[in-house]
């Protein structure tokens, strides 16, 4: 008599357990996860918390999750993918007592193709692809596409006239990043548009180099650039040269080059650290034309300030159109230009949009502004 009276007492102390468990694979994922969901017991506002137990198919079970009371929602991570599984969730309430609620049909977790959240960066990529390709058609058809001058740039055949007028060399230094490093990238594209100016007019080029990699990639570029100007006989191999990977041994030694050699025209651009200034100074105590061009943004100060011209920030992507007036990277350039003010443009409306997204009978505004809005 007293056991059935316990097991009484011990039925009507348990919580409600929670109802309709569902396990669906997480969608917009990569794989290796699957969502639970249940709803809440009826009992949720007295009870300590919820326990996710993962069921595999040869009955293994796992607690994969402890919630607290009021939530009804579990991703559950790091599942291989391929393999069914099922979930139940106890309802606890203290220590020890705890209401299991039914199984939930298996679920599998996929790697998903396309990310639906997403689809306002496929509208933007779309449309700025639509853009760039508009403008590289137009620039081929021989339409005329406006830049805005860049002193720096313009500055670069009067530099190189200069130097040939003096019998002096034009020294370039393409920074002292590696070549991965986009403002290397950069400055060896300006690299070749100068070397075809030099070869025209037979003038002497310097270009030493801190990086091996960098060192062979712009000794190519400036061996093709002469040629492609008609003057191969013109090239010296040696005056592309590398140096030391140390940075400030490297520095030294470009400083005795701008001491010794007295180049009539210095161009520093490209990526600098706190070699800038060293070098900045040093050039300008020989008199030459400094061209400078670096997107580091703590170093512009030294260059703007020792410098005759200076590229800032992006005007150094730039450069290789300006100077080159290929259809090809002037409509780049062109279209790039519009997909920034598309941009600016979005922000604004989308800050107009959610300002009065607010107001009673206006929340449609804030769907349109969810969609634009980066997921």
């Amino acid at each position: 008599m007293m056991a059935v009276v316990l097991a009484v007492l011990v039925l009507v102390a348990l919580p409600a357990a929670p109802d309709e468990v569902r396990a669906v694979d997480t969608p917009n994922d990569d794989g290796g996860s699957i969502t639970v969901m249940w709803t809440l017991s009826a009992d949720d506002a007295a009870l300590s918390a919820y326990e996710v137990v993962r069921v595999a198919e040869d009955g293994d079970e796992e607690v994969v999750a402890v919630l607290p009371a009021g939530v009804s929602r579990c991703v559950d991570e790091g599942m291989p993918d391929g393999r069914a599984f099922r979930y139940r969730v106890n309802a606890v309430l203290g220590d020890t007592l705890r209401a299991t609620s039914a199984l939930s049909e298996p679920a599998v977790s996929r790697a998903q193709w396309f990310n639906t959240r997403r689809v306002n960066v496929l509208v933007a990529l779309l449309l700025f692809g639509a853009l760039i390709l508009y403008f590289i058609g137009t620039a081929r058809k021989g339409k005329k596409l406006f830049i805005r001058r860049i002193a720096g740039l313009d500055a670069v055949e009067e530099a190189v006239g200069r130097a040939t007028e003096m019998g002096r060399p034009i020294l370039y230094v393409p920074g002292l990043a590696a070549i991965s490093q986009i403002s290397t990238i950069a400055s060896l594209n300006i690299l070749s548009e100068i070397a075809k100016k030099t070869a025209t007019y037979a003038s002497d080029l310097l270009v030493p180099n801190r990086d091996p990699i960098v060192y062979t990639v712009a000794s190519e570029m400036v061996k093709e650039a002469y040629a492609e100007v008609g003057r191969p006989d013109v090239f010296r191999k040696e005056s592309v040269f590398f140096v030391s990977e140390d940075q400030f041994a490297f520095a030294a030694a470009v400083n005795g080059i701008m001491v010794r050699e007295k180049p009539a025209t210095i161009c520093l651009i490209g990526m600098f650290w706190a070699e800038s200034l060293i070098l900045a100074e040093t050039g300008a105590t020989t008199g030459a034309i400094q061209i400078a061009g670096t997107d580091q943004i703590s170093q512009l100060p030294f260059f703007v300030t020792a410098c005759d011209y200076t590229l800032i920030g992006e005007e150094l992507y730039a450069a290789s159109a300006y100077l080159a007036r290929d259809p090809l990277l002037l409509g780049s350039l062109k279209g790039q230009d519009w997909g920034k003010l598309v941009i600016l443009l979005i922000l604004v409306v989308g800050s107009g949009l959610l300002l009065v997204s607010g107001v009673k009978g206006l929340e449609f505004f804030r769907a349109i502004y969810e969609f634009f809005s980066v997921a």
